[in-house]
């Protein structure tokens, strides 16, 4: 009995002791682009993939929290089948993905909470 009871309190410790994810995967498409956050399992960032060969660039926008009011843009211009991702800052809490049309509206996801 003394050793379940050892192993359960062992069990438990480890369980507080490893720190949960709090941030959730979320995904947006806007025409061929597809955005996403958190990438790389980190919070404080986001990745654009340009899916499509329309010859335009991709672009996700989005806020972060240390700078609520700020709308920022990670561009991808590198072509199709290929991702970008943003630099690490505080935690992105809206996002949406953008097929960039020169001439024509941009094709843009919903605003979307991770």
């Amino acid at each position: 009995m003394k050793r379940v009871k050892f192993v359960a309190a062992t069990l438990l410790t480890a369980a507080l002791a490893v720190p949960t994810a709090t941030a959730v995967a979320a995904d947006s498409y806007g025409g061929g682009a597809h955005a996403w956050s958190p990438a790389a399992g980190d919070s404080g960032r986001i990745s654009v993939k340009d899916g499509s060969s329309d010859g335009d660039p991709a672009k996700a926008e989005y806020y972060r929290t240390a700078s609520a009011d700020t709308k920022r843009t990670l561009w991808n211009k590198s072509g199709p089948g290929t991702t970008a991702t943003s630099g690490d800052g505080s935690r992105i809490y809206k996002f949406k993905a953008c097929d960039v049309n020169y001439g024509d509206p941009d094709d843009c996801g919903g605003w979307v909470i991770p």
